[in-house]
């Protein structure tokens, strides 16, 4: 039997979907691959027990994508969307303020840096390990000695990293949220194609978006939008939440909303745009291009404004505020004590720094030339730096490692002992999850990776969490499908 191929489309102009759908059906299977027009997409691979049902399956995924209006297309006449790339405006600065500099400022204790070959905004450090995502899809994970151990690569640039728990989540170009939690990154949230992603945050499994346009969005553990919101400005950079709310971040302006519904709790005005911002407890920081770090208390008090020389790309604290750190196009870290005197300004010596987090007496950049730096911020080293005194640097060398890269296969067992079982059921229009071993509960929902999820089918997971809210249940770690 000759291959059969199948390409789709969806494309509804400049604020709408833009995606693909290919089915290839070859003897007794069906592989499918989807995603965004002009990228490698997402493939599932299905066995069927003869080739007449394999060709029924197919059809009938066919004809479901052309009710949703995907038409019949050529690959490759229809080109990718653009999508924003915020280093190219942070290049030409940082090239621009290099040369406009009137006198050198004195070198950060840099203890080593890893080039990760593009652009970097994506940064999560750990305990054991520090997670670097750059514009052309790379996530490296390193030790704090400088080893590479881990290497992801996903299909678009990783805007950001970061935990919610023991999960650990990265954003994309691609309009995807992935988890990197167990072997293989998964697709755990699907944004709208419409939706330039600046920025995500996760709380207890539910999403937070910031967008190109001044909208923040929440969406369930189900990859169901809960409530969106329009801000005053647009270009939403920061969004941070806690269990009370969202905050989020736009041009010229700062707003809190409740988490439940969306109400605005209150709002500030400030000048320029905000970039990336830090939370601490009780206090969201906001970096602006008018060179200016601004800290609200959680409750809508201003309490400090720290002053920067230059546009701000990024800003971070010490626990609880003790310090707050900064860093702007020239290239240059900033750190102030927690009632806005300014203790220092270093020069990182490895480019503009669009994301950066303090951990245990360092400070942890990502940068617009590519780079993963860890800097020595203890009162002891950044003293001798200021009277010249620093180490030399360690460039830490490319990996060798092979990519791992995200899937939607899953790898099956007949041996139902090793995990907890679950079971995907058709609900309505939706496909649903839930635990079928003892002592869970079966009426609440599993998150579960949405592009694995087969009616009918049974998986076994190594654990399954309740969330902090108790409503539903979340999967963590590896995924294997009973048969």
């Amino acid at each position: 039997m000759s291959e059969q191929k199948t390409y789709l489309e969806l494309s509804e102009g400049d604020s709408g979907s833009h995606k693909f759908y290919e089915v290839i059906v070859n003897d007794t299977e069906v592989s499918i691959r989807y995603g965004r027009i002009g990228d490698r997409g997402q493939t599932k691979v299905s066995t069927f027990a003869t080739p007449e049902k394999a060709l029924a399956e197919a059809s009938k995924k066919i004809n479901e994508k052309k009710r949703k209006g995907y038409e019949l297309a050529v690959m490759g006449e229809r080109q990718k969307r653009s999508v924003t790339r915020r280093s190219g405006a942070i290049a030409e600065s940082y090239n621009q303020s290099r040369k406009g500099r009137r006198s050198p400022i004195i070198q950060a204790p840099v203890v080593w840096r890893f080039d990760t070959g593009a652009s970097a905004l994506g940064i999560y450090i750990k305990d054991d390990l520090c997670f670097v995502g750059n514009q052309a899809g790379k996530i490296s994970a390193i030790t704090h000695d400088g080893k590479v151990q881990i290497q992801y690569k996903l299909p678009d640039g990783v805007k950001c990293i970061l935990a919610d728990d023991d999960w650990l989540y990265a954003g994309c170009d691609d309009g995807n949220v992935y988890d990197l939690s167990g072997k293989l990154p998964r697709v755990a949230y699907a944004i709208a194609d419409n939706v330039d992603i600046f920025w995500i945050d996760v709380k207890d499994g539910i999403l937070a978006v910031s967008d190109a346009a001044g909208y923040v969005t929440v969406i369930n553990h189900e990859d169901e939008s809960q409530w969106s919101k329009k801000s005053a400005g647009d270009r939403g950079w920061m969004v941070r939440c806690d269990e009370i709310g969202v905050y989020h971040g736009y041009n010229n302006g700062v707003t809190m909303y409740d988490w439940e519904d969306g109400t605005e709790i209150w709002s500030h005005q400030v000048n320029g745009l905000v970039g990336f911002g830090w939370q601490e407890e009780s206090s969201i920081f906001a970096s602006t291009t008018t060179g200016n770090v601004h800290r609200f208390s959680k409750k809508g008090d201003v309490e400090a404004v720290y002053r920067c020389d230059a546009y701000l790309c990024s800003c971070a604290t010490a626990e609880n505020g003790k310090y707050v750190f900064a860093g702007d196009t020239y290239g240059a870290i900033y750190c102030f004590n927690e009632a806005g005197d300014r203790l220092w300004k270093l020069d990182s010596g490895c480019g503009a720094s669009q994301s950066m987090q303090f951990f245990k007496d360092h400070l942890y950049i990502v940068t617009h030339l590519g780079y993963l730096a860890c800097i020595d911020a203890s009162e002891a080293a950044i003293l001798a730096a200021q009277s010249g005194t620093v180490t030399e640097t360690v460039n830490i060398k490319a990996s060798t490692l092979e990519d791992i890269l995200p899937s939607a296969t899953v790898e099956t067992t007949s041996d139902s002992s090793q995990g907890i079982l679950v079971e995907c059921f058709q609900d309505g229009s939706k496909l649903r999850i839930r635990v079928i071993s003892d002592g869970y509960n079966q009426n609440w929902k599993v998150q579960f990776p949405r592009d694995i999820r087969e009616a009918g089918a049974r998986y076994l997971v190594d654990e399954i969490r309740e969330s902090s809210n108790g409503s539903f249940y979340r999967t963590f770690g590896d995924i294997k499908r009973l048969v």
